[in-house]
């Protein structure tokens, strides 16, 4: 997760948000949701220090503290995918261009890319909902041994 503040705050020097809301919302996460979270980074030494390259997702807290360095280093392969949603929403990395729409100028890539990541997302919440549609029943291991002896002594 990243910084609310510039430089995470400097221990409250430029903002108290970090040590009042985002380190304890942080450690509530972790304990009660059992969420796998880090932070708060500061994002511009975040990003200038290939700190993303070690996680696979980055939560920034405001549009351009994100999606500026997104777009930077995805440079036209970046999908933006909204967390959350009943619905899957993926969306290329880039705007509508509508200043050269029409025009045959326009690269689709990260479209395309956007349209691959739906799919993939749709078909990963398909096999995990096959996967936990009919669990096993929870059975003693002397239920489990009864039943491998009466199905041998059936044979």
């Amino acid at each position: 997760m990243l910084a609310l503040n510039p430089h995470a705050g400097d221990e409250g020097l430029i903002g108290k948000e970090e040590i009042e809301i985002i380190k304890p919302a942080i450690t509530e996460a972790k304990k009660n949701k059992d969420v796998f979270c880090f932070g708060p980074y500061s994002a511009d030494a975040f990003f200038a220090r290939g700190q993303h390259e070690k996680f696979d997702a980055v939560l920034a807290l405001y549009h351009d503290q994100g999606l500026i360095p997104f777009k930077s280093l995805a440079v036209g392969e970046g999908v933006n995918f909204t967390a959350g949603l009943s619905a899957i929403r993926t969306s290329p990395d880039h705007g509508v261009a509508f200043d050269i729409a029409g025009k045959g100028i326009a690269d689709e890539s990260s479209f395309r890319e956007a349209i691959y990541t739906c799919i993939d997302i749709i078909n990963q919440r398909f096999e995990f909902g096959q996967q936990y549609k009919n669990p096993l029943k929870k059975m003693s291991s002397a239920v489990v041994a009864n039943a491998v002896d009466e199905k041998l002594s059936e044979e």
